[in-house]
């Protein structure tokens, strides 16, 4: 199971048109941060009456997102009957889609894996329609396994590695060859209108939100997402939220130059952060999608024999993404910068490179209280935060309908 973790951010009632449904969500979300909790609980806390808290928890277990779980005496008074989340007949699905591979999850609404798939996948060959046509094949067959489990499918999201527009199109993903694809559109057509919310999101971003909602950081109310796969990229939360910028695009830290003089970078350009630290970085020139992992189990494999020429590789990687981190903390000053993916695989020997990088460039002393951390959730975490999104959805208002 993996843990959600509590924010600080407590739930409060809103003024909104539908207000039982806001307060319906109120309600759900402080069971999730705190249960087990008593309808009094939830009462003192969101400043509900105890009758609208009556009320709308009769209505959260009677669509089965809550259910009762026994009496407590360890308080003062008589024994309270305390709830927890139930959410047992549904799913969240979220998608990442990556050059060499997808990726595939489905939790439950305590964040419960259900299943996870990783398949390989010629996304740095194919076209976009063909790419369409894979994406939505695994997604109808984790739909059909969510189906014969009986549960009901409450949205699904889709990690893409590119600049991703507020409406779900994917405008610019390099590494994929992508440009203005209608993403959103064109998978919810190929799964024949679904019946449930199809989003598309970049993966950086939903990585950040899995680190916020499944990580160990979920006091955290400032955090960076570093991106490992072929692409390097940022998701950014601040003030506990996560940032999109003006029309999506916030986040593209792979292509700040780091040298001018440095490698031909994806995107057109020379020197970016994704060419001198992103996992291409330390593969040898031309390696294809399919001899990627092969190549990069190699590169593991001489570092742990003491390969004087692998080890110097990786410190340079390790420097070059230390420029970049010092840039993020430099300019966000965030609480922790997060690595993910292909960093993870790598941090034993480009971490503590990175880490002293970052604090020899950054103005502010000890790299402004910024700490840099390994990702604990693996190559998951873009489709891991595709699922979170769904349930964030859920936790917004956007309740299942009662049967």
């Amino acid at each position: 199971m993996i843990t959600p973790q509590t924010s600080h951010h407590g739930p409060q009632p809103a003024d909104f048109t539908d207000v039982r449904a806001t307060n319906l969500a109120v309600v759900l979300r402080f069971v999730r941060e705190n249960s087990p909790c008593s309808r009094a609980d939830i009462a003192a806390s969101t400043g509900l009456n105890k009758a609208t808290v009556s009320s709308l928890v009769a209505d959260l277990i009677d669509r089965r997102l809550l259910r009762e779980t026994g009496l407590t005496e360890n308080r003062v008074g008589r024994p309270a009957t305390m709830l927890v989340l139930d959410g047992s007949p549904y799913a969240a699905i979220g998608i990442e889609v990556n050059v060499d591979y997808l990726t595939a999850v489905a939790v439950d609404l305590k964040g419960e894996e259900l299943l996870s798939w990783r398949r390989s996948f010629s996304g740095g060959t194919a076209s976009a329609g063909q790419a369409v046509v894979g994406i939505a094949a695994i997604a109808r067959r984790v739909v059909s396994r969510m189906a014969k489990e009986a549960r009901q499918v409450l949205g699904l999201t889709v990690a893409v590695p590119g600049l991703v527009d507020v409406n779900g199109s994917v405008r610019l993903a390099p590494n994929l060859g992508w440009r203005d694809v209608d993403l959103c559109g064109d998978l919810t057509k190929a799964m024949r209108d679904p019946g449930f919310p199809v989003m598309v999101d970049n993966d950086a971003n939903l990585g950040a939100l899995a680190e916020l909602r499944f990580g160990p950081h979920g006091g955290v109310n400032d955090l960076v997402y570093l991106t490992g796969e072929v692409g390097v990229g940022a998701g950014v939360i601040m003030d506990g939220r996560l940032r999109r910028g003006g029309q999506g695009y916030t986040g593209e830290i792979g292509h700040i130059e780091i040298d001018p003089s440095g490698p031909l970078c994806q995107c057109g350009r020379h020197g970016c952060l994704e060419a001198m630290a992103g996992i291409g970085a330390v593969l040898a020139p031309g390696v294809s999608p399919s001899e990627l992992e092969p190549e990069l189990d190699e590169v593991l494999r001489r570092a742990r024999a003491g390969d004087a020429e692998i080890l110097a590789l990786l410190d340079s990687v390790g420097h070059n993404l230390g420029k970049g981190v010092a840039i993020v903390a430099n300019t966000l000053n965030p609480e922790v910068i997060v690595l993910g993916g292909y960093f993870v695989t790598l941090a034993p020997w480009v971490h503590k490179r990175a880490e002293e990088e970052m604090f020899r460039r950054s103005i502010a002393p000890g790299g402004g209280g910024c700490r840099l951390v390994v990702s604990t959730l693996g190559h998951g975490a873009g489709a891991l935060g595709a699922a979170a999104r769904v349930l964030d959805s859920v936790d917004s208002g956007r309740l299942p309908a009662l049967t």
